[in-house]
């Protein structure tokens, strides 16, 4: 069974209200509403296959009876493969049994994670949590609420957990997104795509945090229309972008979190922007929002890049000053991602990556949209290349927009690249790299070089610092012209 649901996290101040909202109307509790108490145990090879393959198999008591659950990747986060068979107890906890998922798609999934090691499977880690449950219909849609409390156990360690889900029984993905946003709405929830299983092997490998999540190539299917590959585009987007904002929204991310979710916008900002006229259903609303959400997040990751990269070379070089002026008060990022107005887009766009494409749109052959994507990639890369005939006389900010360029361009060949010749593509972006590298650390001296400005009036001691960034960058602004340059020199794969 192909499984769709949405997940949030509930703010502390509103689990209450959320409570009483979900169990009770006018002061009397509502019929149609469950309370099960489920104690799950999850299991693993120890050497961790099934955690590294994104499968999650388990054994739960659930009140008086007993289910063997798998769960597999589906197409997104909000998708999964689901198999269930209930277990009898015969008076005792029910014995593991991985065959009882022979015959299923997500059987296979399993079978291939385990290899020949099914026999080592044991208990990594386990959850026990009161569930509250409500069936709620609504315009369009039939959904299963389910409000979690309880907590993960991995030996003595222990998270606590409190969110609340919605799985689409009967209806559209639209309908359930629009029930959900209502709830968020009125509860201050925010989207939280990291299941109980990755944050269960999160707490037994005792890390801070879910790993970062990279953005993974785009394979554009059937039917080759321009809306359905756009929406497919941002379905990808999402799937790179919607984990590391639930960790920075979580208040636990590290660097990486932040600087992919960064990235992730702007490949999305990149789709939107290049491939939008593709469908009819584009909110002109979305682009504002995330420049407005990428700009926010910005200072944050070049602070992080200066401090990791530049820094220490200047405190190398015998700088007295080699520290970054403080930052200016503003709201904090996991605040940003948390915000009523961030859960709305993040919901909208997961409703346009799942919806049908327009029905008076006629699917194209794939000639036909590699066509439409090749005059995308053609108008970008002239751009670029009379920008290159430029660079050397351009301000600083007219190269820092070349910058934007060349990576608007890279996300748009890596969005399309399935319509093409796996091999050229490869070629123009490994020619492409070294380019956008050099482009990169150029900016990265001007970011520096501002931020230090600003110290001068109360340090004068960072001087030395301007000093030793002015004479990085006739080498930086050489080097960036040459690959620039050299990159330009040769035509476009399409």
């Amino acid at each position: 069974m192909n499984e769709i649901e949405l997940k949030f996290q509930v703010p502390a101040g509103k689990r209450q209200a959320l409570l009483h909202a979900l169990t009770q109307t006018k002061g009397k509790a509502k019929a149609n509403v469950q309370t099960l108490r489920l104690q799950a145990q999850y299991f693993d090879t120890p050497d961790q296959r099934l955690a590294k393959a994104h499968v999650s198999l388990r054994l739960r008591q659930e009140g008086d009876d007993w289910v063997q659950t798998l769960k597999c990747p589906g197409e997104n986060r909000w998708t999964r493969l689901e198999h269930e068979v209930p277990r009898a107890a015969h008076g005792g906890e029910p014995r593991l049994d991985t065959a009882l998922h022979a015959g299923t798609a997500a059987g296979e999934q399993l079978a291939a994670a385990l290899g020949d090691q099914a026999a080592s499977l044991q208990v990594y880690y386990a959850t026990d949590v009161q569930r509250t449950l409500r069936m709620i219909r609504s315009t369009g849609v039939l959904a299963e609420v389910a409000l979690d409390v309880g907590e993960i156990r991995a030996g003595s360690d222990t998270r606590a957990l409190h969110e609340i889900e919605f799985e689409l029984k009967s209806g559209s993905v639209d309908a359930l997104v629009a029930l959900a946003a209502r709830w968020a709405a009125r509860h201050g929830l925010w989207v939280d795509v990291i299941s109980k299983a990755e944050r269960g092997q999160q707490l037994a490998r005792r890390e801070s945090a879910v790993a970062p999540v990279y953005a993974q190539d785009v394979v554009l299917k059937e039917p080759h229309s321009p809306d359905a590959a756009l929406r497919q585009m941002v379905a990808a987007c999402l799937a790179h972008l919607l984990p590391n904002a639930a960790e920075v929204a979580g208040g636990a991310a590290q660097a990486e979190h932040v600087h992919q979710t960064r990235v992730a916008l702007r490949r999305l900002r990149t789709a939107l922007r290049i491939y939008g006229d593709w469908s009819p259903a584009v909110d002109a609303d979305w682009e504002p929002a995330l420049a407005t959400l990428f700009g926010q997040l910005g200072g944050v990751r070049d602070r992080d890049a200066l401090q990791a990269d530049l820094l220490p070379a200047l405190r190398a070089a015998g700088a007295p000053l080699a520290e970054l002026p403080a930052e200016a008060a503003g709201p904090a990022i996991d605040e940003l991602l948390r915000a009523p107005a961030t859960t709305r887009l993040w919901l909208a766009l997961i409703a346009f990556s799942q919806a049908a494409p327009a029905e008076t749109e006629t699917p194209a052959p794939v000639g036909g949209l590699r066509a439409l994507a090749a005059a995308k990639l053609d108008h970008l890369h002239r751009q670029l290349a009379k920008d290159a005939k430029s660079y050397a006389d351009f301000a600083d900010e007219q190269r820092h927009r070349a910058r934007r360029r060349i990576k608007r361009l890279r996300y748009a060949v890596e969005f399309t690249a399935s319509l093409f010749r796996a091999k050229k593509v490869q070629s123009y972006v490994q020619r492409l790299k070294p380019a956008q590298d050099a482009l990169g650390e150029y900016n990265d001296l001007v970011v520096a070089e501002q931020a230090f400005t600003q110290l001068l009036p109360a340090q004068p001691e960072a001087w030395f610092a301007l000093g030793w960034l002015a004479a990085q960058r006739k080498e930086l602004l050489d080097a960036s012209e040459h690959r620039l340059g050299k990159w330009a020199r040769k035509p476009g794969f399409w």
